[in-house]
């Protein structure tokens, strides 16, 4: 089973809430992140490892690429597994990833969203993933930095 230790969804995945301040709080020595785009996109992934501490190993996949090899992953590889969206995570767990926790740190609001909180904004699509998540056994929590107390999305879906 692998360790993952904090799966998050964010949409900027890598920056320095997540290289730093959650790498340290966590444990983690791998940074994965599971997105279609950014997999295949060496300039994103070049700024983001910028950002990622040096002791913390990166790796890009896409989302089947994750859930094709999260199985293998080493048992020394404590990992921080980040998300752009709400409906990547869905797929995740869908595809078998073992998520049983997800923390929602920023979707920054855009035409058709609503801000349900300073840092969270959802529209019907997302609120639809959320729902399947919690439907499926996942707790989420709405928490941009550790020291901050974790809210219950489900609450404001």
């Amino acid at each position: 089973m692998p360790n993952i230790l904090l799966t998050r969804i964010d949409n900027r995945l890598i920056h320095g809430q997540v290289g730093m301040t959650w790498v340290n709080h966590i444990g983690a020595n791998l940074i994965l992140v599971a997105d279609d785009v950014v997999a295949n996109d060496n300039i994103q992934q070049s700024l983001m490892d910028m950002a990622a501490p040096n002791t913390v190993d990166t790796r890009y996949f896409s989302i089947q690429e994750t859930i094709g090899n999260i199985h293998f992953a080493a048992d020394d590889q404590l990992i921080l597994l980040v998300v752009k969206t709400p409906q990547s995570a869905l797929r995740l767990v869908e595809g078998g990833v073992p998520i049983d926790k997800i923390n929602i740190g920023n979707m920054h609001f855009s035409e058709g969203k609503k801000q349900i909180t300073s840092t969270v904004s959802i529209d019907e699509d997302d609120a639809k993933a959320f729902r399947r998540l919690h439907e499926l056994g996942v707790e989420l929590e709405i928490r941009r930095v550790p020291d901050e107390r974790a809210k219950d999305i489900m609450e404001f879906i």
